[in-house]
């Protein structure tokens, strides 16, 4: 009997201690702290998850999010890689290619489930069709996949790429295009660099991707480390909830949303509210797909995704598809 209550009080200490654990001094429960690194500075396209955090939907679900930005581009989906961060914002197809050079990363939502590339141009440059692009200087910014994007759209539509001229201008692709340095663009955003260009004052014209059989990807994705995934799928889902939950605030009232985003801006990336009120508009229907829970990615996406960039030569090792993502949340 004895030893039976010692069981008892040895039981009964352990959950007091697990208990406190979860609490901090003021009796409240303790939140799980997870950051995040966007892909960028702030803009349109990630509102949902500032209003996330201001409305307390994180902290509703036991979270306390860090949301940090990067330095280069290229950094959130490395650092999502070693842990240094536990999800990073990042490309479908920057996954594919890491994964394919043996970075443990996997997706585990699509953010944006449509490409927002397209060949843009001044309407006056007289381009019709990818064909035209023969004798054309085409500015992107420096990934492969860009070069990979004109080749194919070229031989699809006829046209030989030996005659069209590439140029890397970084990340001056407005100013390149601007000032005629080049006569037009790929790996330019059809909801940020077309938005302002057009708000210049030029007369802008685009060619869709998907036309000219280059595949339709998600564009941005929600990423982590395998390890991490391992660890933290638990608190992963319940950030998805909490962001879910938000894009439904956007949706109902967009001016409300990015009013939070513009508290949140960056110094260093200034927005200008129309620009990311417009921005906000052609991005909210290409977050989505009708009947598919948000977030939700599709095997066959990833398939052909992969695929093309292997045939592209943009991937020298072939990437099985259904090891690069998980899903965060079920149809």
């Amino acid at each position: 009997m004895k030893k039976t209550w010692f069981l008892i009080l040895i039981m009964a200490m352990l959950l007091t201690a697990c208990s406190t654990n979860r609490t901090t001094s003021n009796g409240k429960e303790k939140l799980e702290d997870i950051s995040i690194m966007l892909d960028w500075y702030p803009n349109a396209v990630h509102t949902a998850i500032f209003v996330a955090k201001e409305k307390g939907y994180f902290a509703d679900m036991g979270l306390n999010v860090n949301i940090e930005m990067p330095a280069d581009t290229n950094d959130p989906l490395k650092l999502a890689a070693t842990g240094k961060v536990d999800l990073a914002i990042s490309y479908q197809t920057q996954l594919l290619v890491s994964r394919a050079e043996g970075i443990p990363v996997v997706s585990v939502a699509a953010f944006v489930r449509h490409s927002l590339d397209a060949i843009m141009f001044k309407k006056e440059s007289g381009i019709q069709s990818p064909k035209d692009l023969e004798g054309k200087n085409i500015g992107y910014p420096s990934a492969s996949v860009n070069e990979a994007v004109v080749s194919t759209m070229v031989k699809n539509d006829g046209g030989d790429m030996n005659k069209v001229k590439m140029t890397d201008v970084g990340w001056d692709l407005m100013s390149s295009l601007a000032t005629d340095n080049v006569d037009a663009l790929t790996g330019a955003y059809i909801n940020h660099e077309l938005v302002l260009l057009k708000k210049e004052g030029y007369d802008m014209d685009i060619l869709k991707l998907t036309d000219y059989g280059v595949p339709d990807n998600y564009e941005l994705v929600v990423v982590t480390g395998e390890k991490t995934w391992k660890k933290k799928k638990a608190a992963f889902e319940k950030f998805w909830q909490a962001v879910t939950k938000a894009q439904e605030d956007v949706k109902k009232d967009p001016e409300a949303g990015l009013n939070v985003l513009l508290e949140h801006e960056n110094d260093s990336f200034p927005l200008d509210k129309e620009v990311e009120t417009e921005s906000l508009r052609v991005l909210l229907p290409l977050m989505e797909k009708a009947d598919v829970p948000f977030g939700y990615q599709e095997e066959d996406s990833w398939n052909e995704v992969a695929k093309w960039l292997y045939e592209s030569k943009v991937i020298k090792e072939k990437v099985d598809a259904k090891d690069a993502f998980v899903n965060i949340v079920s149809k």
